[in-house]
């Protein structure tokens, strides 16, 4: 699998996004600074709910455009079936039940999934329970998810 070509695509879809939440963040600000929100009361918080709004959605595009920033200037490795799993790794996963599941390594937007040639491929970060799970190891090892439904996975590829 061309990781450059994952990496387009991980980006278009945090580009996408900020671009939405910035739309938003301004549609918020204008409807907190309109004058048909201007309040008659301490009760009428429209307003004031309104830029509460404004502010999480600005706040939440500056965290997409770090994401962008640090996926622009992640370094892509070549893995093999001796390599440790780390930052860049594309990891194939499969279940007890058999089931198999796509993971990248990034620095940023853990949690984002994605097509990709027809696959789903999740992001996580080396800070989430199953990144701290894989960093360091290789393929062929088992490992175990503990949480309210433990699960245990095998690490079938590294790319």
């Amino acid at each position: 699998m061309n990781k450059e070509l994952l990496r387009e695509k991980i980006l278009s879809k945090l580009t996408a996004d900020h671009q939405l939440l910035l739309q938003a963040a301004q549609s918020s600000h204008a409807a907190a600074t309109h004058e048909d929100n201007v309040p008659d009361s301490k009760y009428e918080t429209l307003a004031l709910e309104a830029s509460y709004i404004a502010q999480g959605q600005a706040n939440r595009a500056q965290e997409i455009k770090q994401a962008i920033d640090a996926y622009r200037q992640l370094q892509l490795q070549k893995f093999d079936e001796t390599s440790s799993i780390r930052m860049s790794a594309l990891v194939l996963l499969e279940d007890a039940n058999g089931h198999e599941k796509l993971v990248f390594i990034g620095p940023a937007a853990g949690g984002l999934k994605l097509d990709y040639q027809g696959k789903e491929i999740m992001l996580i970060t080396p800070d989430s329970p199953l990144g701290q799970e894989l960093i360091g190891r290789q393929v062929d090892e088992c490992f175990q998810i503990e949480g309210s439904a433990a699960r245990e996975y095998e690490i079938i590829a590294v790319e």
